[in-house]
């Protein structure tokens, strides 16, 4: 959830942490801080606010922030409000040891009741402290940064990742994760540690990716790795090979409008991923799914959190009509305390854009310890979720900063898609026109995409009537009930409308009385066997004053007459909708948002990628 940074080199780290911290804004942004190391003086500077907050107040300082190695934070808050006290980095006495850290502390208390007796006092509210100060005991204890290390971890409960500065150990800078995205970068004569390779894209491109507690010590170009009996590891470099560029604004607003355009990119990329080159089939082999593999699976559990979840409802509908295999979609934080069998002859499909989602991370090694086979939909290479499930169906969407998710829930759908076109075919579900003519749909979407952001000012200009809604229900059926949800999230994520997604069949069973009049009532209507029911159940919510939101496909004529407003998406194959009709709600959640002057990128109490439970 925080954004972590450290250098160690022969340039001022001051600004390299700054820079560094200002392109992890997007992983916390309630406060922060860095602490640079000027021979054995470490100055900590840091504040409730944002980067550009920090970097006013450093400017204001007489004295020039100077050194060579240090640590920086951007933090989500857990354990104790935003505050220039809470915020990172936290220190021990005499600042012997200084961290930074993302994660939760889970036997905080206890640690704080263990340290206090032995003479340490507690100065924040907050979990890391107590890390921070046990560390400490060690390290006054061994005179030896890794022993602390090792000792600590042993008795420090939940998910983490710590970077450390230890005032005896000048040139150091040292790292440790459970749990919590960790990356060292190795440059010439200088080398860094971030919870996300874009902080340090602009420096490196040859980066490390730590395993569970593992442990990183750097020392200007040297990057040695560690195992949590402080046994040495060798590890293998990898390079970086998208453009540093995806990670900036590009001319757009905001990174979400950026991102919204970016999505037949991502789509078409993540096509061409797993696409022969004949372009008539796709072909998964290197995923370990040949058709001997698909045709054992009996059913499928799709585990994921947020809009990753909404992607799997989709999928449920799509791989179930296609492919005719039982689907069980489970939210990862609810799958993982269920006391449900689990069939031996399952697939467990795990859908996360970072990789490193805390709960469906833990979802996922639940599976794995049943025997469940697993694969991922990541996007991130070399996240934990990808390294550790049995295989890995990458989402070619690129870096996406803005929290609210956009091209990586579209990249998400499209492996979805192609899984269930592999299923259908292997198992002989669907005959081989109706293959070839979905593979031929699945890749005319991305011209379909461009299209609706066309006509992308319509949706504008009706974004403003709701600056002052209090409510909004977005209905449908079948798919069209996923891409509600999914609808129903954006808005409320970025606009801070209270939105609900409603079955549209299960609005006469309460929700109906909530409506009043003015009310926004989006309706989704793409699959044509449901227009005449879906239509009722809009025309009901209109009679009680609501005003009628509709996405239907071009050709549709149900509501014409008695909607507010409609958007037209291009007509596609049913199954592929979703991919369509999207789009539009991405638009009016953003275009609200803009509206009511809110910070698109970055809506108040979220972050990017959820590694807490």
């Amino acid at each position: 959830m925080c954004g972590i940074l450290g250098y160690s080199g022969e340039r001022q780290a001051a600004e390299i942490l700054l820079d560094g911290l200002a392109k992890l804004e997007y992983r916390g942004y309630d406060s922060a801080g860095i602490a640079v190391v000027n021979g054995d003086k470490i100055t900590v500077e840091k504040n409730k606010g944002r980067i550009q907050t920090l970097r006013e107040r450093i400017k204001k300082n007489q004295t020039p922030l100077t050194g060579t190695f240090g640590i920086g934070h951007t933090r989500w808050a857990t354990h104790g409000e935003p505050s220039d006290t809470n915020a990172h980095p936290l220190w021990s006495d005499d600042l012997l040891v200084v961290a930074v850290h993302n994660g939760i502390v889970e036997n905080y208390k206890e640690l704080k009741q263990e340290l206090t007796s032995y003479g340490y006092s507690f100065y924040s509210q907050t979990d890391t402290e107590a890390a921070v100060k046990l560390i400490d005991y060690y390290y006054r204890q061994e005179n030896d940064p890794l022993r602390a290390i090792t000792k600590a971890i042993k008795k420090i409960e939940g998910s983490y990742c710590f970077v450390l500065l230890f005032k005896n150990n000048p040139g150091e800078v040292w790292g440790v994760r459970k749990d919590n995205p960790l990356i060292a970068g190795q440059g010439k004569g200088e080398s860094f540690l971030a919870s996300d390779v874009s902080a340090i894209l602009q420096d490196t491109r040859q980066v490390y990716y730590l395993d569970n507690m593992e442990i990183v010590k750097l020392n200007k170009g040297d990057v040695r790795f560690y195992d949590s009996e402080g046994h040495a590891v060798y590890k293998k470099i990898s390079l970086v090979t998208w453009d540093s560029q995806a990670a900036e604004k590009g001319g757009f607003e905001h990174f979400m409008m950026k991102e919204i355009h970016e999505q037949a990119r991502a789509v078409k990329d993540t096509l061409r991923s797993v696409l022969n080159t004949d372009a008539e089939k796709f072909d998964l082999n290197d995923l370990g799914l040949n058709d001997e593999n698909l045709k054992s699976v009996s059913r499928i559990y799709i585990v994921a959190c947020g809009s990753a979840y909404h992607a799997g409802v989709v999928a449920q509908y799509v791989i179930e009509d296609l492919a005719k295999i039982p689907v069980r979609v489970e939210l990862a934080s609810e799958f993982r305390y269920r006391k449900m069998p689990l069939e031996k002859n399952s697939l467990a499909i795990i859908i996360s854009q970072s990789g490193e989602t805390a709960d469906t991370l833990a979802a996922m090694r639940l599976a794995k310890n049943n025997g469940i086979k697993t694969l991922a939909i990541v996007n991130v290479v070399g996240s934990t979720i990808a390294r550790e499930a049995d295989n890995v169906f990458y989402t070619m969407a690129g870096p996406e900063i803005a929290v609210a998710t956009t091209k990586a829930y579209s990249g998400q759908l499209i492996a979805c898609y192609i899984l269930a076109l592999e299923f259908a075919r292997a198992r002989n579900e669907i005959d081989r026109n109706y293959y070839s003519e979905l593979v031929r749909d699945i890749q005319r979407l991305p011209e379909k995409i461009d299209e609706i952001l066309d006509e992308k000012e319509r949706i504008k200009e009706i974004a403003g009537s709701f600056i002052d809604s209090e409510g909004a229900f977005y209905l449908g059926r079948n798919i069209d009930y996923a891409v509600a949800m999914e609808g129903s999230l954006k808005m409320k994520e970025i606009s801070y409308v209270h939105s609900e997604a409603i079955a549209a069949g299960e609005m006469k069973h309460g929700p109906i009385s909530l409506i009043e009049r003015g009310m926004l009532i989006v309706g989704i209507l793409t699959q044509k066997s449901l227009y005449a029911k879906t239509a009722s159940n809009m025309i009901e919510a209109k009679s009680r004053g609501g005003f009628i939101f509709n996405v239907m496909t071009r050709g549709c004529e149900f509501l014409k007459d008695e909607a507010d407003f409609i958007f037209y998406i291009p007509d596609t194959d049913e199954h592929f909708a979703a991919s369509l009709a999207v789009i539009p709600l991405q638009l009016l959640g953003y275009y609200v948002a803009v509206a009511r002057k809110l910070d698109v990128d970055k809506p108040r109490n979220l972050a990017k990628s959820v590694t807490v439970e």
